[in-house]
């Protein structure tokens, strides 16, 4: 290899693809998946704790912290729901 061969170009040398690579390929999907989950439970969590502690007091942060974890815990159900979706097709 001098530099010269299709896959190279300037100092770097790289190997041509093998054509093999989308069928091996490995999806993401599944740690996506583990992530959502673990985003959904401890947001979910968090929201009924901030809320629990907005009752106890006038502390109107605690309402809007739980506001917050909520929504975010409603994307990551979304999210789990289009990974499903992907997964089946």
């Amino acid at each position: 290899m001098d530099g010269d061969d299709p896959g190279s170009r300037g100092p770097y040398r790289h190997r041509q693809p093998s054509g093999k690579e989308p069928l091996a390929a490995r999806s993401p999907l599944r740690l996506r998946a583990i992530l959502s989950a673990v985003a959904l439970v401890g947001t979910a969590a968090a929201a009924v704790v901030f809320a629990v502690a907005g009752q106890r007091g006038d502390d109107d942060a605690a309402f809007v912290a739980a506001a917050i974890c909520a929504a975010v815990a409603v994307i990551a159900a979304i999210d789990l729901i289009v990974i499903a979706r992907r997964t089946r097709s």
